[in-house]
This record gives C-alpha cells, sequence and structure tokens, in this order.
C-alpha cells in the first residue's frame, strides 16, 4: 500500500463522480434497495456539495436507454453539466478525463450504476492510465445481484481501490466537530439521510437541548382526552 492512501480524505485532496444514476440502470439494481441507494446517493451528493468538492456527474446513453439522472441529485448541483458518453467506461470519453485532470485531485471518490460494469472499468482504467486512487462508496453503488456487487468490489479491492460508504466519507471531510463552519449542514445531511443515526440526533436536539422540531409547517399538539 502506498503512503498516500494511508491518508484520510479531507476537502482539499479529492474529487467526486457520479456514474449513471439513472432510472433504467437502478431498474437492474439487485444488490441494495433502489430507494436506500437513492437515498445515500443524495447524501452523499449533499456533503460534496457542503464540503466544496469538485464533482462530476456522468451519464451514458440517456435518450436511447438509461433516461434522465436521479432529478435529486441534479438538484443538488443546480446548472452542473452533465458528461453524457457512449461508452459503459466512463474513462473511454475524453471529457470526463479533462474533467478529472482540470480539477487536480488524484483521489477520485466514485459511487455509480453498476458496481460490475460501469464502476469496476471507470476504477481499473483510471488508475492504470490515469494514476488515479479510487475510493469507491459501496452503499451508493449497486450492482445486478448481490453477487455482482461484491464480487465486483472484492476484484477492485484486490487492484488497490479503497472501499467506502457515504456517511464515513462525510464524516472524514467533517473529522472534527469544532470544524463549525460545516457542523451544521452535516447535521442537516444526518438528520435526513442518516436513519437511527438521523432519528437520534433529532431526539437529541429536541428533547435534550429543546431545540425546536425541524418540521416546517405548523401542528397543534391537543391534550389527552378520557374516554366517557
Amino acid at each position: 500500500m502506498t503512503t498516500s492512501k494511508l491518508e484520510v480524505l479531507t476537502p482539499a485532496n479529492c474529487q467526486m463522480i457520479f456514474i449513471d444514476h439513472q432510472p433504467q440502470m437502478a431498474f437492474g439494481v439487485q444488490s441494495i434497495d433502489r430507494q436506500v441507494l437513492k437515498n445515500n446517493t443524495v447524501a452523499l451528493a449533499k456533503a460534496a456539495k457542503v464540503f466544496n468538492i469538485p464533482t462530476l456527474i456522468t451519464t451514458v446513453e440517456t435518450e436511447s436507454f438509461s433516461g434522465n439522472t436521479y432529478p435529486e441529485l441534479l438538484d443538488v448541483f443546480p446548472g452542473k453539466d452533465i458528461l453524457e458518453r457512449t461508452s459503459m467506461n466512463s474513462w473511454d470519453d475524453q471529457k470526463v478525463r479533462d474533467a478529472l485532470a482540470a480539477n487536480g485531485k488524484k483521489k477520485v471518490v466514485v459511487a455509480g450504476l453498476w458496481t460490475e460494469v460501469c464502476n469496476n472499468s471507470f476504477a481499473l482504467c483510471a488508475m492504470l492510465e490515469g494514476d488515479y486512487e479510487i475510493y469507491m462508496v459501496a452503499d451508493a453503488s449497486g450492482g445486478t445481484s448481490k453477487e455482482a456487487h461484491d464480487y465486483a468490489m472484492q476484484r477492485m479491492i484486490q487492484a488497490g481501490v479503497i472501499p467506502v460508504t457515504w456517511q464515513q466519507v462525510m464524516l472524514e471531510w467533517q473529522r472534527d466537530w469544532a470544524h463549525k463552519e460545516t457542523y451544521n449542514a452535516v447535521m442537516d445531511i444526518v438528520k435526513e439521510h442518516s436513519g437511527a443515526y438521523g432519528m437520534g440526533v433529532d431526539y437529541a436536539y429536541t428533547m435534550v437541548h429543546k431545540a425546536p422540531s425541524r418540521q416546517k409547517s405548523e401542528h397543534r399538539t391537543l391534550a389527552p382526552v378520557a374516554a366517557r
């Protein structure tokens, strides 16, 4: 393992690429619940925006097969160009190579569909031909079966890819809760996307610290009345 792989991810040392988060690709995913997959992907995107991570969104055969990128993902990055391709391998498209090079970060955080095809081929080629380090976000990616996802992850790990999860990446970027400039935004992502952890944060904020509940609409609580 090279020394650089011992470095934790920081907002200054990495970039992000989302590959083919499109409905037709998601239809084929069997390795993870598709709603969980979308939740994790959008959460990762929101984290990348909070920490100003240079981010690419690339798509394949949008009009003829795959459909449009998740609108929830696109809305995190208003106005961002989408890098359309014909190849299953993002590395085969010069726009993608140029954008990666322009960002100037050798650590690339990757999330995409499918793990065994688009993620795998991009990761191996970017490492071999571009000398990039790849951090594969396993729970913001999906394969056509659990075996397809798992064995693709194993193949990439054997080649030197570093497996991560979306929340791990976000908290690695945060690193220290004393970094108050991103604290509240990270907690907002946690409360909305982190399941039981987020529920626990909501509980602590409202019941322990007496913060107001975070819903946007007004509601009255009617006192109990014993039935007669």
